[in-house]
């Protein structure tokens, strides 16, 4: 596999620490996810439930954020990697076609949290296709996962109190470990600074 030459991207916030460009985190990597308890998995279906009611517009919101602060993100997307405004990115039918499949993934796996081995399935299946077709650098899964629990959080406070939103994260979390794992098992190679 070659490696993808682009400009490093900005550093992601104090809280998404921890992830270097084009580096999947093998030393600090567990063994495998933490698992969701019977009462979290209830929590994330139950909270769910009012975001995906919402799920374009919800996904469109997380995108432009995504997008608006990271930038350096929409080199993966030649539709829509030179809008700048929000309001036209709110206006396209390819950022909203990717803001549905995205939600339409996570929908997959909360569906699913009953079943790990599909849920594992299915992230390894998004994780291969954004390493090996797409090229995106792992860590803007971590910054995405931080995005879309900020935009549930504030565009539904009322379902997401700090206990929930603690729920979301661990889920969050298990959701970029499966999606690393596939970069892992594709032979992801770590693009070094001096390389760019």
């Amino acid at each position: 596999m070659s490696r993808r030459e682009s400009p490093p991207p900005p550093s992601p916030p104090p809280q998404l620490l921890g992830v270097r460009s084009g580096e999947v985190e093998r030393d600090d990597r567990p063994e495998r996810a933490e698992p969701l308890s019977d009462a979290e998995r209830e929590i994330i279906q139950n909270t769910w439930g009012h975001v995906y009611k919402n799920c374009e517009d919800v996904g469109v919101s997380v995108l432009i954020r995504f997008f608006i602060n990271f930038p350096s993100a929409k080199q993966y997307f030649s539709q829509f990697e030179d809008m700048e405004d929000p309001e036209e990115m709110e206006r396209s039918s390819q950022l909203r076609h990717h803001a549905c499949r995205v939600m339409n993934a996570i929908n997959t796996v909360v569906e699913n949290l009953h079943d790990p081995e599909k849920v594992s399935s299915v992230l390894a299946l998004v994780g291969k296709a954004h390493a090996i077709k797409h090229k995106v650098e792992p860590m803007y899964f971590k910054i995405l996962s931080g995005v879309i629990l900020e935009v549930f959080a504030e565009d539904f406070p009322e379902f997401f109190p700090t206990e929930v939103q603690m729920v979301w994260t661990k889920l969050m979390g298990a959701v970029y470990w499966h999606v690393t794992g596939a970069y892992t098992d594709v032979g992801w190679l770590q693009v070094s600074s001096s390389a760019v």
